[in-house]
């Protein structure tokens, strides 16, 4: 029997929440709680790379000012000189641990992507997320002080009320509600890509961490910045799989139905400008030129690149689209816009901390400062490893050990719930695609905001949603079948879905004016009223003063 007792949970199995854990100090236990099986975050999936300014011609303040201008007047200078002056000594720590970068002439090799000035994004092929995250999987475990609970799913966050200090965490674990004391909680659950129906995120990122976070009392901030990434695989049938921005940096092109190279158009960068930009110019072009923009693609074509190149340095990608019929080297890929990154998130200092006493958020999960309104690439897994590696310094109270109790068995049944509950999560994505996509205007918003909310109470009101919110800490449950806890966790996750939902299309509909990956048909332009952060607090949405 498991023990009911750890000194540290942490929730997610990303780069963030993997070297974290690896970080905390060893003489703690750590339960790691991975909502599928490791290695199947967003991650993994990362392709082009992880920035850092390693090369003579190249210094942490160059890294600086291309974090700063990407995040358009929205960055936290304090947050992006720690992160950027820590990358070098992060890339040492990776290499320690064993991840192998690829090297040109006995040096690690760099690469080109969008909006940075120089060439600074280290890689592993086009597989660098998997490279890392096989590594970080491999060093947890061995280390004993580590339990892994996989196929787990965080339900809640154990306090006596909203705000108050962490006491553990419920999961839903092996048919059984679980109740888990722990004096500090780390939320590393990634971003929330499925509530877009476009999104090259994988189906575990629905805003986990940010909706739990937020239930418990946290301060959330910039939720409306989301970013679209231009170039994601579009052929019918397809997952959206992300072609990464340094196949652009490489020389890679994007052309029109015509074969027109259409991108300096719309940004005297071309195809290296900000990747909101390129996915505005993107749909822009898409609604000049299409009779069906929703339905149409531009195409990427890399056959500027010299094919050895390609080979060497895009095999995933090349993989992929022969998977699909695409012959990289012979024709253009489809491509169009994706949901890709949530800049926005659970508000946290430089160690870490959120509002809420023992309630830690790192990754994507996370809003640092680094990323302001938008972006910039590769900066990404690098945020993973600088904050999480301040988890080292945490200081806490160890937790008395205590045994699992024999949970009670519980009979329900909530088939007549999942129904209209699966319906609502299939129309979800759908509709903040259109309401809360590239491009948002009021009218839609509110429309949205009337639907979502509509949603919100049906499932909260149901029979699964007042057990969800009635849960006790005081006992253990058992379910009675797999197909119960399938239906709890269905309806845990829409909820946590139609939560961030929510707050995304008011936090959209409160700032009027266009900044980063927040663009507002209405109010097309910046405004310096606005160079402030959108807060929440419980059902409170403010500016921060």
């Amino acid at each position: 029997m498991p023990s009911r007792a750890f000194d540290i949970i942490v929730v997610g199995s990303g780069a963030a929440g993997l070297y974290a854990t690896l970080c905390l100090p060893k003489h703690y236990r750590i339960l790691l709680v991975t909502k599928d099986k490791l290695r199947t975050g967003s991650s993994k999936w990362a392709q082009g790379g992880i920035a850092a300014a390693i090369a003579e011609d190249d210094s942490p303040e160059l890294h600086r000012e291309d974090t700063l201008q990407a995040g358009a007047g929205l960055c936290d200078r304090q947050a992006v000189e720690f992160l950027v002056s820590h990358a070098p000594e992060a890339i040492d720590s990776l290499l320690e641990l064993g991840v192998a970068f690829d090297r040109k002439n006995n040096k690690l090799a760099t690469t080109l992507e969008a909006a940075h000035s120089r060439s600074r994004v280290l890689h592993s092929q086009d597989t660098t997320g998997r490279a890392i995250i096989d590594i970080l999987t491999a060093r947890v475990s061995e280390r004993p002080n580590i339990q892994v609970f996989s196929q787990a799913f965080a339900l809640s966050l154990w306090q006596d009320a909203p705000g108050a200090a962490i006491q553990g965490i419920s999961l839903l674990w092996e048919n059984q509600i679980l109740w888990l004391r722990a004096n500090a909680v780390i939320l590393a659950t990634g971003g929330g890509g499925q509530i877009f129906a476009q999104t090259t995120n994988p189906p575990v990122s629905t805003g986990d961490g940010v909706a739990l976070a937020w239930r418990a009392g946290a301060v959330l901030r910039d939720l409306e910045f989301v970013q679209f990434h231009p170039t994601a695989l579009s052929k019918p049938g397809a997952p959206h799989f992300l072609i990464s921005e340094a196949v652009r940096g490489e020389g890679a092109y994007l052309i029109d139905q015509q074969g027109r190279r259409f991108a300096f158009d719309y940004d005297p960068r071309g195809e290296l400008a900000p990747r909101d930009v390129v996915s505005r110019a993107i749909f822009n072009h898409l609604q000049k030129t299409a009779p069906d923009p929703v339905r149409a693609t531009v195409y990427l074509d890399l056959r500027a690149i010299a094919p050895e190149k390609v080979r060497y340095r895009f095999p995933n990608i090349i993989q992929k689209c022969q998977q699909w019929g695409i012959d990289v080297f012979a024709e253009p890929i489809p491509v169009a816009p994706a949901a890709h990154y949530w800049m926005g998130g659970v508000a946290v200092d430089l160690m870490a901390k959120t509002s809420v006493p023992g309630l830690y958020a790192i990754g994507e999960t996370a809003s640092t400062g680094v990323h302001g309104a938008n972006r910039l690439a590769s900066n990404s897994l690098l945020e993973c490893i600088v904050f999480a590696a301040q988890l080292e310094k945490l200081q806490i109270e160890p937790v008395a050990d205590a045994p699992l109790p024999t949970p009670r068995t519980e009979t329900v049944d909530w088939e007549s719930d999942r129904l209209f509950i699966a319906s609502i999560r299939q129309q979800l994505p759908a509709l903040m695609w259109r309401c809360a996509g590239i491009s948002r205007q009021q009218s839609i918003l509110e429309e949205g905001i009337g639907t979502v909310s509509a949603w919100r109470s049906e499932v909260r009101e149901s029979a699964i949603g007042q057990y969800l919110q009635n849960l006790s800490p005081n006992e253990n449950l058992k379910l009675t079948s797999e197909q119960t806890a399938t239906q709890l966790k269905l309806a845990a996750e829409t909820l946590n879905l139609l939560d961030i939902g929510y707050w995304i299309l008011k936090s959209a509909a409160f700032r009027t004016e266009s900044r980063g990956g927040h663009y507002r048909s209405d109010y097309p332009q910046p405004s310096s009223d606005w160079q402030v952060h959108t807060l929440i607090e419980g059902d409170r949405l403010y500016n921060e003063q």
